[in-house]
């Protein structure tokens, strides 16, 4: 069973008087290397998102909503399984997610876990604060973080689902500082600096790290999610 801090769980009389925040991870379908699980992203945004609202079951109504699984991951299409809606459509379902949304929940946080979602994240964020709408979002970024299913998503995937990570799989990718490669991507995406889809090196991951990880972004969430200091460009701080 869901726990009762998701709205999933829930039937629409128990909202009636329910005035909510409602937390909504975001994350992708696409590739992360040979021996990490295309929902990585979402993976993460979802634990991420659930321990940040599980810390907060005392102090008001605050719900998380099923993640969005599908993002905007072109540069990853060169990889099988990648599915990619786009930034303009993901953008465009963001959007209507809030104005539909916020007929009942005054404030609504979008949870980012994929980089390649950010420009729409905070695009459909300003969009709807233009509207009038309470709406913010929050990255799931990691401090030392390497670019992609290197070290630190394998170290959070290992604490998160460790049955989902294949490290006898796992092989060093592209190492080179991501600003040396961005041109490259720009024109061939990240098949065109990988051939196993890996920027960083996975092979030196630990479940003990991910775990600091995972608890230290979690904490940091709920933390904003009190507050709700809300920057110009829609970021919850």
């Amino acid at each position: 069973m869901r726990p009762a801090t998701e709205l999933a769980s829930r039937t629409w009389r128990e909202l009636v008087e329910a005035k909510p925040l409602l937390v909504v991870p975001v994350g992708s379908l696409e590739q992360h290397g040979p021996h990490l699980p295309l929902n990585t992203d979402a993976q993460i945004a979802v634990a991420v998102a659930r321990k940040a609202v599980g810390a907060l079951t005392d102090s008001g109504e605050v719900l998380m909503a099923p993640e969005i699984t599908y993002g905007a991951s072109g540069e990853h299409e060169g990889f099988p399984g990648t599915i990619s809606i786009g930034r303009e459509v993901l953008e465009l379902m963001l959007l209507e997610f809030g104005r539909s949304a916020m007929r009942w929940a005054p404030k609504v946080v979008f949870v980012n876990a994929h980089g390649g979602n950010a420009h729409a994240v905070a695009a459909a964020v300003a969009r709807l604060r233009y509207e009038g709408r309470d709406a913010a979002w929050f990255p799931c970024g990691f401090p030392g973080a390497d670019p992609h299913a290197g070290q630190t998503e394998t170290s959070v995937m290992l604490a998160l689902a460790p049955s989902g990570v294949h490290l006898d799989r796992a092989e060093v990718g592209n190492t080179a500082p991501v600003g040396e490669l961005l041109e490259s991507m720009r024109a061939g995406g990240v098949a065109a600096v990988s051939s196993n889809g890996v920027l960083g090196d996975p092979t030196t991951a630990v479940a003990d790290r991910g775990t600091d990880l995972l608890d230290g972004l979690a904490a940091s969430l709920a933390q904003s999610l009190q507050s709700w200091t809300v920057d110009e460009a829609g970021r919850l701080r």
